[in-house]
């Protein structure tokens, strides 16, 4: 049974392991996928789900019903997926600045109070009410810790109980003993050495303060990148013209119904996906595939809904509507992405899972090694709970999920949908890229160029045969050889008998003759004598055309040969990958010369050629033998278990849908340029992620023996609980700005890179 659950307890990196760890307790075989960003949780596992409610609840992780799904590709609708969570980020900032402004106005007093320790002014004046005066400040103390920090507390009684530790542990440990310490120091001086008679109702107070000042600016960071898949699904069209018994009316988008005609005007939006039944004009499709130049389109083009027509009006039958438009599956993918991990996060995952149980620790040393050096009680006091509070791994936990969020959404904005996070922290470590020939680095439109028969036949009768028993092919070749016949006025008759052979070509029975169109390994293997083809072959092949043979009834018959284009920036985008350090190879079933030709035009020197379509798979694995990380990128069906082999698998979007499906990041557009900006955009947000890492990880490497007092017999260096509960909000601000920055990236184009 798999199933989503909201979890808004949950909001650090230990709290998503204490909900790991709560659902493997009950079911150790569970599939667990936290998606930290949204606060939900994925599960895989075979108890139902009042079980799995119950031990997250006594984990302290009372779970939300966020949706029942079949499988994880089957969610809510992404529109509304997106608009809730940015309603619920916008719930969460308002609740938690609500928090804070109640205890910042405690902070006040309570800090006017906490001054008589430096003013000797105010502490003479205060003097006489001084018990009083502790009383109140422990009451309104008291106050913001139960309302506006309620939360850490049960989160860490929660985590206690399940002898766990997190970021509220710490919170409460520091404000809880502050408060505590000062409490005791009123109600009961005498228990005090005069020097250890202060009191610590600020720390408490201000901390509490400034967390939940650092958690809202979160929520509203959190709720932006919400909003990028919400603002994308803002540019679809809001209505159609539809064509419906011969009358034009405006309808909701949401009412097109596929199969409807509609006519799309220049200056107008195209409001589903389709394809164009009349007339022609240019479209910008930069919305969905990041491409700002227009593309020129003509009747029998696919277009794609909220790109823009720019000039000419068309008619367009829709073939995809509400949420099976590309625009709506691209925020659909974007959303699952980022309810994924990279590998570079599950390492602070276990990282955190003894940060805080160590930093416990060190606190508690803190407090024994200055007590028992007989240094002042208050002493050793404040140096245990700023361990506390500088400790605290907030930031640690948003560094890589922020980011993900980020390079994810800018991706999407390119024309890359990254199926998941792993894939994109991969994409950034490739060292080889294995290009499919045919649909990848051609345009995958071959045309027919050459119709030369062997003696004993003529040109019409050859091309009538082949055409006749390739018309029931779907391969690319066959679709050209029967095209050209069409051009050429040939009429080709419906084969009797037809059989595909998978990397050869086809068998076919034509008017009672038996007709072979396909490959040499097609001859070879029927025993038809090659020697009337080895010249022609050889030329055509050379001349970077596809040469396709024929016989009949075992007899050689002719050659046709076909071709293909080149993509125009397909030259661009390879010499981009050398730029970049990462090696070219080709890989094609078309053979050595042909394939050698095609690599000349675009400056690939490593071609592996020849190769059966289930073979391209251990061609990929070899590579790999080899130490290299490999990425793969094709579009045809034949290229699926290639995708799947490699460690990234790139699909064309224009290609098929099981190479879709076996790939890890699908280019909406047909270019390999959208390879290019995957990699620039996947090394720009490892690289924010790392940063980020390194600015927690610093921070609480310098913060910690500073707040310990390490240095405060040489120095003097003594850190103020408050000023450290400063600079943790400071540090998970830094991480979010950081992360933001992601959102301005713009890749290098293809002749920069």
């Amino acid at each position: 049974m798999q199933m989503q659950l909201k979890i808004p307890a949950m909001h650090c990196g230990g709290c998503a392991q204490a909900v790991r760890r709560a659902v493997l307790e009950l079911d150790p075989g569970a599939q667990i996928d936290v998606d930290l960003q949204a606060r939900t949780v994925q599960i895989e596992s075979k108890h139902p789900e009042e079980n799995l409610h119950q031990v997250l609840a006594e984990a302290g992780y009372p779970p939300e019903k966020a949706g029942e799904a079949e499988g994880y590709g089957q969610q809510a609708i992404a529109d509304d997926s997106s608009t809730e969570a940015v309603d619920e980020q916008e719930a969460v900032y308002r609740r938690t600045m609500g928090k804070f402004a109640f205890a910042a106005a405690i902070a006040v007093p309570v800090l006017l109070v906490g001054l008589g320790d430096y003013v000797p002014a105010l502490a003479r004046l205060l003097m006489p009410y001084q018990q009083v005066v502790g009383l109140v400040s422990a009451v309104l103390s008291l106050a913001v810790l139960a309302w506006s920090g309620a939360e850490f507390f049960k989160g860490a009684w929660h985590n206690f109980r399940n002898h766990n530790a997190n970021m509220d542990t710490l919170i409460a440990l520091g404000t809880g003993a502050a408060w505590l310490y000062s409490f005791f120091v009123v109600v009961a001086p005498g228990l005090f050495p005069v020097s250890a008679r202060g009191t610590f109702f600020d720390v408490a107070v201000v901390v509490t303060a400034l967390v939940l000042l650092g958690q809202a600016l979160e929520a509203r960071a959190r709720g932006r990148a919400n909003a990028a898949l919400g603002a994308l699904l803002d540019l679809q069209a809001k209505t159609a013209r539809v064509l419906r018994d011969g009358q034009e009316m405006d309808l909701p988008v949401a009412q097109v119904r596929v199969g409807d005609i509609l006519l799309v005007r220049p200056g107008e939006k195209v409001p589903v996906d389709g394809v164009i039944v009349q007339g022609e004009s240019a479209i910008d499709e930069s919305v969905v595939t990041g491409e700002s130049v227009p593309v020129d389109k003509k009747s029998g083009d696919g277009v794609i809904g909220s790109s823009l027509n720019t000039t000419g009006a068309f008619r367009m039958r829709a073939t995809r509507v509400g949420e099976e438009t590309t625009l709506a599956q691209i925020v659909r993918l974007v959303g699952e992405a980022q309810s994924t991990k990279v590998p570079i996060a599950r390492l602070v995952d276990t990282v955190s899972r003894y940060f805080v149980p160590g930093v416990a620790i060190v606190a508690i040393l803190t407090f024994l090694v200055w007590f028992n050096l007989g240094a002042p009680l208050n002493l050793a006091v404040v140096t245990a709970v700023t361990v506390l509070v500088i400790a605290c791994p907030c930031a640690l936990g948003l560094a890589a999920p922020i980011s993900l969020v980020a390079g994810l959404g800018r991706a999407a904005e390119n024309g890359v949908l990254v199926r998941n996070g792993e894939a994109l922290e991969t994409a950034s470590k490739l060292t080889t890229i294995v290009l499919d020939k045919t649909g990848t680095i051609t345009l995958g439109r071959p045309e027919l160029t050459d119709v030369l028969p062997v003696a004993g036949f003529n040109l019409d009768t050859l091309l009538a045969l082949a055409a006749a028993a390739d018309r029931n092919s779907e391969h690319p070749l066959a679709t050209a050889i029967v095209k050209g016949a069409q051009a050429r006025g040939t009429q080709a008759a419906e084969p009797e008998r037809f059989r595909s052979i998978p990397g050869q070509g086809v068998e076919a029975t034509v008017d009672g003759r038996t007709v072979l169109v396909g490959n040499a390994r097609l001859m070879e293997a029927q025993n038809v004598a090659m020697a009337a083809f080895q010249g022609d072959a050889a030329r055509l092949a050379n001349s970077g055309k596809t040469a396709m043979f024929v016989a009949v009834d075992g007899q050689a018959a002719g050659i046709l040969a076909v071709a293909d284009t080149v993509k125009p920036d397909s030259l661009a985008a390879i010499r981009a990958f050398a730029r970049m350090g990462i090696e070219v190879a080709m890989i094609t079933g078309d053979n050595e010369r042909t394939a050698q030709a095609i690599a000349r035009q675009v400056g690939i020197e490593r071609v592996i050629a020849g190769v059966q379509p289930q073979d391209k798979a251990q061609q990929v694995q070899r590579l790999q033998g080899e130490g290299r990380t490999v990425g793969m990128v094709g579009d045809g069906v034949n290229d699926a278990p290639a995708l799947a082999q490699a460690d990234v698998g790139f699909a064309i979007g224009t290609g098929t849908d099981v190479a879709i499906e076996a790939a890890d990041i699908t280019l909406v557009g047909g270019s390999l340029r959208s390879v290019v900006y995957a990699i620039q955009i996947s090394r720009a947000t490892l690289g924010n992620i790392k940063q980020n890492l390194f600015g927690a990880f610093i921070y609480n490497s310098l913060g910690i023996p500073v707040a310990a007092g390490l240095f405060y017999p040489l120095f003097g260096w003594l850190l103020s609980p408050i000023l450290a509960g400063g600079a943790m909000a400071l540090s998970s601000i830094t991480v979010v700005l950081n992360a933001s920055r992601l959102r301005l990236f713009a890749p290098k184009s293809v002749s920069e890179a």
